[in-house]
Parts: C-alpha cells; structure tokens; sequence
C-alpha cells in the first residue's frame, strides 16, 4: 500500500518460491472535495474491497514521508493510520518500509527517481507499460517486502492467532507482530 489521502496506491504480488509475480494493482482515487474524515472512512472501505477481492494473507505499508511539511505529513499519516486499521482488522500481519528503503531494494539506490522506481517495478514483474504512479509505488512496497522477506517472518505469530482475534483485539495482534507492543 501506498496510502494516501487522495489516492492510495495498491498491489499485489504473489510470492512462488524465489519468484515475485505481479497479481494486479490499481489506485483508490478519493473525493478531493469531501472532508478528510469521509476520505478516510471511504479509504477503508475500498482497501476492505481490495482485500477481500485478493485475499492476501499478508501486507506492506510505505511509512510517512515528510515532503510538504507538518500538516502535509499529518494528513498522510491519517490516511496510512485508516489503512494500516483495515488491514489489521483483517488480521493480516503487516511490515512497514520508508521510501528510501523501498527505492533501494528496487533501483540499488535509496535516492531514485519516481520514473526510475516504476522503470524497474515493470521490469522485474514483466509489465509491458509502467503503472500509475501510486500503483507503481505500492507495488515497489511489495517487491522490497517479498524481496527481503519481512512479511514472511510476522506473518506466522500472527496467524497462530488469527482466528481468536476480533475488532480490538486483532490491531493488539497487528502491533505485537511488529514489535510494537
């Protein structure tokens, strides 16, 4: 996920041994005009849609980053907070990457372009056209995660919980499996 509080980026990859496969990816444009709460609430819902289309068992979120300044940054921290709650309300175990994290994984630097980034997230999938911005982006978020593995080492003492987990009780999950608690 790429979250966003106007677009959110998402994809999906699947994982086949040491081949990363693209799955599908797509972006959540969401009303400019209406109040950030409504945003967000619709941001949820529609990620809720995207996972229970994919099923995915497991998820990568790109952390804040600070471009615009402190109102900027809370907005976007808002908008990854709604998804990173969707996610774990579907017991899903989650990893978190910064985007110079992401951009070094994918292009061997931690500073490359947008252009470069989308340049070899097509490349290592296969695609024949670069995605949307976002779609690249999320997509990268995944590749930097399957690539590494992170996702694969929450997602066990997660799942040992998963099915007793409920509401509040699967964010406690999501965050103990992130070290977090």
């Amino acid at each position: 996920i790429d979250p966003g509080s106007r677009k959110t980026g998402w994809g999906i990859v699947d994982v086949d041994g040491s081949s990363v496969v693209h799955v599908d990816n797509g972006v959540l444009f969401l009303d400019d005009s209406s109040d950030l709460t409504v945003r967000l609430v619709d941001l949820a819902h529609r990620l809720n849609d995207v996972i229970t289309t994919y099923a995915p068992d497991r998820a990568a979120v790109e952390d804040v980053f600070v471009q615009k300044g402190a109102r900027s940054a809370l907005i976007l921290g808002q908008a990854r907070g709604a998804a990173l709650t969707t996610l774990g309300l579907r017991g899903l175990a989650v990893a978190s990457y910064t985007t110079s994290q992401v951009k070094q994984r994918i292009t061997g630097g931690g500073r490359a372009e947008k252009l470069q980034v989308a340049a070899m997230v097509s490349l290592l999938l296969g695609l024949k056209e670069h995605p949307f911005e976002d779609a690249a982006d999320a997509l990268a978020v995944a590749i930097a995660a399957a690539l590494d593995g992170a996702v694969h080492l929450a997602a066990p003492q997660l799942k040992k919980k998963q099915a007793k987990t409920k509401g509040r009780d699967a964010l406690a999950a999501l965050a103990k499996a992130q070290g977090k608690l």
